[in-house]
């Protein structure tokens, strides 16, 4: 059982990229214009989800969730701004490093311009943990709702769909993004994409392996489920699952290459699977949601 409605999957979306927001910003080398991007980009999708469950069918606890879901990420995002000029300590170390190697190659001293000089405290990256938090607590009350009171079973497929689902869905989106921040800040070391690949590897097979739990795609795929196209959702199901997860070792391997351009067609890679990851989740919600 899962229930396809606009309000659960702008949650599910919201939770999902604010948890990886995290993941990323917690190596403290990336820019604060990423997590400025991430913060307001979520934002809006938790305030979309509010109210989409307000004009289509209230649920008190997912729907509280969701506006405290967005007021997290805007809190965040205020003191991110009010703390940028302190930057971002890895970053701040890895520019610092840079200029003493040119210094050191061509003799030139840099001067530092006292005005511009780094001070305050630093964002903290676990505030964008709240936002994900919060937003975790409405999905497992929007989960509990759909399977209406059926079986613990039941409840516990439901619930991992839904988790995983959004956990899925945040890392390809924030891995996309990720990979065009690469444009912005051109140094930026290509761990942090290799670490969202290797989440979305890992999180692939069990976002597969929850849609195909009984009463799941298998069934649609036996004729028990009417998917009420004789069966091609399901296969269009299984498509873009085994593509998503093609796309996403193809991006690994894109990524082991020296040059810089393997950086901007893994990013291309990640853009072709975003959509056939969001084919993988919501194609399997639109047939489930009827059984």
């Amino acid at each position: 059982m899962i229930r396809l409605d606009a309000a659960t999957v702008l949650l599910q979306w919201a939770t999902g990229g604010m948890l990886f927001c995290w993941f990323t910003t917690r190596r403290r080398v990336i820019g604060v214009g990423y997590g400025w991007l991430l913060r307001g980009t979520y934002l809006c999708f938790a305030a979309g989800a509010l109210a989409a469950g307000l004009a289509l069918g209230f649920d008190p606890v997912r729907d509280i969730s969701s506006a405290l879901v967005a007021l997290a990420c805007l809190f965040a995002l205020v003191v991110s701004i009010v703390r940028k000029g302190a930057g971002v300590s890895g970053e701040n170390a890895e520019f610092d490093r840079r200029t003493e190697r040119v210094a050191a190659m061509t003799g030139i001293e840099r001067d530092v311009d006292e005005s511009v000089v780094r001070s305050g405290s630093e964002f903290n990256p676990n505030l964008d943990l709240v936002p994900a938090a919060i937003g975790f607590i409405g999905l497992i009350a929007a989960a509990i709702d759909a399977t209406n009171g059926a079986s613990f079973a039941t409840l516990t497929v439901a619930l991992l769909r839904t988790l995983i689902g959004a956990a899925f869905i945040g890392a390809i989106s924030d891995g996309m993004l990720l990979g065009h921040w690469y444009l912005v800040q051109p140094g930026l070391p290509r761990k942090l994409l290799n670490e969202m690949v290797t989440a979305l590897m890992w999180l692939w097979p069990l976002e597969v392996g929850a849609m195909l739990l009984p009463t799941g795609m298998i069934s649609v795929w036996l004729g028990t489920v009417d998917d009420g196209w004789g069966g091609l959702l399901g296969w269009m199901w299984g498509m873009c699952a085994i593509s998503t997860i093609i796309l996403v070792l193809v991006t690994r391997a894109a990524l082991k290459e020296r040059y810089y351009s393997a950086v901007m067609a893994a990013t291309g890679l990640l853009y072709l699977a975003i959509l056939t990851a969001f084919g993988t989740d919501i194609v399997a919600r639109a047939v489930l949601d009827q059984t």
